[in-house]
């Protein structure tokens, strides 16, 4: 089954970029990518850009509108995801505790629908 392990974090927490700290968190998501790319599991994952370029759509009466920003009102913001086939959900939770945002941000675990065509 697949899992889409999407990472949250505030903006500014964490290693930041041109501070010494950010090669070895960098380093540490590499490690974590070639290990489930290893280990069978890896089926897509990226980062975003920062919040500041979002976008959100709605449609409200036939009528298309958009919002700068994310949706969600949060100090806490989605910066990227991991998409892991897994055999189960304790599998999937297992993964998603490697991902070194975890320890600073949170990892939100949820299975992928599979429709039938």
């Amino acid at each position: 089954m697949q899992y889409m392990c999407l990472i949250y974090s505030g903006e500014g927490t964490g290693p930041q970029p041109d501070t010494p700290e950010i090669g070895a968190y960098m380093q540490a998501y590499g490690a974590f990518t070639e290990k489930v790319r290893a280990d069978g599991k890896f089926v897509g994952g990226d980062a975003l850009q920062p919040i500041a370029t979002a976008t959100t759509v709605s449609v409200r009466d036939g009528k298309t509108e958009t919002m700068d920003g994310p949706f969600a009102e949060t100090k806490e913001q989605l910066g990227g995801y991991y998409l892991l086939d897994c055999a189960d959900l304790d599998e999937a939770i297992k993964y998603a505790a490697m991902i070194p945002t975890a320890t600073h941000g949170r990892i939100e675990v949820r299975p992928v629908v599979v429709w039938d065509n």
